[in-house]
């Protein structure tokens, strides 16, 4: 099986939209306010917003976006009026990660991982 896509509640799309776009995803998808879908950078990945009347409660998911250079990503979003929960730092697993919420709350962790992604030292034979 390949993953086609996420997809995230949000309460408001168009809001939602506008602050994915300044993260870099390009919109390719929009319907009617109550659907959006984007594409990553390099096109490989999709990536979908879907309207909700109210939020789920729970932790929800977490949304991992690689960047190849984070620190230079990171601050580029900070221009432009993005908050960081957490700046970017090394963490125990060999990633580097900067922490952030979206509007409606969704964790999104922006990160570098280089090889340990797909191939940390502990990755089952």
């Amino acid at each position: 099986m390949n993953l086609n896509q996420i997809t995230l509640p949000v309460l408001d799309v168009p809001r939602a939209i506008l602050f994915y776009e300044k993260l870099g995803l390009r919109l390719i998808v929009h319907t009617h306010d109550a659907y959006a879908r984007f594409e990553s950078p390099q096109g490989d990945a999709t990536f979908s917003l879907h309207q909700v009347s109210e939020m789920p409660q729970g932790e929800g998911a977490w949304i991992y976006f690689e960047c190849k250079d984070l620190d230079a990503t990171v601050a580029q979003l900070q221009t432009q009026g993005i908050a960081f929960d957490e700046l970017p730092e090394d963490k125990s697993w060999r990633w580097r990660e900067a922490r952030l919420k979206d509007p409606d709350g969704n964790q999104l962790i922006l990160y570098f991982a280089g090889e340990d992604r797909k191939n940390p030292p502990w990755r089952i034979s």
